[in-house]
């Protein structure tokens, strides 16, 4: 540490299939930090990257700590102790890391670099989500929220609605939950709430997303916002809308809560916002649910760009980025509702159904070898 005492840190990465390719994952940096967390979320990855058609396994990473009590070169002797101790189980053709909570494009350029370090050559395509002037993807920021208005497009267009007649509600403004409201604004929906952690606000004629932004940059509070009325985290789910896209944290959506969700669309930002018991009530009521391993999808997808661009060393223009994006969300989507109306089952088990089904052909295809 920065006063020369030394603390030991407990670090996980799980790596959970590799039938498809390489592992992808996450790293996160967070006190509460679990074996079986990890374990969770990597399984999840597998099947995410499984039912947009990605040719990665699943894989996750994580470190019992708390960054916000760390100062910068603390965190970056911890980041190349963690890189240098996986040194043999991470790499472009083994597992491949990305940004996660806590975690971001410095992290991964100190990973890279760590990485490089050991190799004796600059291995960019190691990590993704690094910043863009380090061999990092154009439209990587925004890829998450850019992929959750892609899956809304297709839903409101299936269920017959129209975007100026759409009112959103989003829970979270960090990159997922403010990137999507701020597309889905820029698109011609109407954002009614938005979220923060503090709390939320709301405003029946919708919000001015640019403001909203500004205004949360400027304060680093949503609180106070003048032209919308205060609205807790929990009331804003419970909002009339057409969209809901919860894009904070997990088991927000509960059986205690289900029965109040006024939304036609479901579009999980978040990983796991739905408890399976919601799930259940959701189904009964008729809601359109775009399951979090197909919504949030854009960001695995975009770090499957960038990975590309680097082994190839030939990088991308946006729009490109963009337009690749579009056309793989697209037809997950419509991979994973043809699949719900074949077999007759709601869209998440649909999702699920394709992804394992596509891990388990390939890895028929392979077979075993002994």
């Amino acid at each position: 540490m920065d006063n020369g005492h030394i603390e030991v840190y407990t670090g996980y990465r799980v790596q959970h299939n590799f039938a498809r390719g390489p592992a992808k994952g996450g790293i996160r940096y967070a006190p509460d930090v679990t074996l079986d967390e990890v374990r969770a979320l990597a399984a999840w990855m597998t099947w995410k990257c499984a039912v947009v058609n990605i040719p990665f396994g699943g894989a996750k990473g994580g470190i019992i700590c708390d960054p916000a009590q760390m100062s910068k070169g603390e965190l970056e002797k911890l980041t190349r102790r963690y890189t240098a101790e996986l040194i043999d189980f991470i790499g472009p053709e083994r597992d491949v890391p990305a940004p996660d909570m806590n975690t971001n494009e410095q992290t991964m350029a100190w990973i890279m670099d760590t990485y490089s370090m050991h190799a004796r050559h600059t291995v960019t395509a190691v990590v993704t989500g690094k910043p863009v002037d380090l061999s990092g993807s154009k439209g990587r920021i925004e890829a998450t929220g850019r992929g959750l208005l892609i899956v809304v497009e297709e839903a409101v267009k299936k269920l017959g609605l129209k975007p100026s007649n759409t009112r959103v509600v989003v829970q979270g403004s960090g990159n997922v939950g403010g990137v999507a409201a701020k597309l889905m604004h820029q698109t011609g929906y109407k954002v009614i709430a938005l979220s923060d952690i503090y709390g939320g606000i709301h405003n029946p004629n919708g919000l001015d997303i640019p403001d909203v932004m500004a205004y949360l940059e400027k304060h680093r509070t949503l609180e106070k916002y003048p032209n919308a009325e205060a609205v807790s985290n929990m009331d804003l789910l419970e909002l009339d809308c057409e969209v809901l896209l919860p894009a904070a944290t997990e088991n927000q959506i509960t059986s205690q809560n289900a029965n109040k969700i006024k939304c036609r669309i479901l579009a999980e930002g978040a990983n796991g916002p739905t408890t399976a018991a919601a799930d259940d009530i959701l189904e009964r009521k008729g809601v359109f649910v775009i399951p979090d391993i197909l919504a949030n999808a854009g960001g695995v997808t975009c770090s499957y760009f960038e990975w590309v661009q680097d082994r190839m060393g030939y990088f991308w223009k946006e729009d490109v980025v963009n337009e690749r994006l579009k056309d793989i969300m697209v037809e997950s989507f419509n991979d994973v509702v043809k699949y719900a109306e074949t077999h007759g089952v709601n869209n998440r088990i649909a999702a699920y159904m394709l992804a394992i089904d596509r891990v388990a052909y390939v890895t028929r295809l392979r077979g075993i070898y002994a």
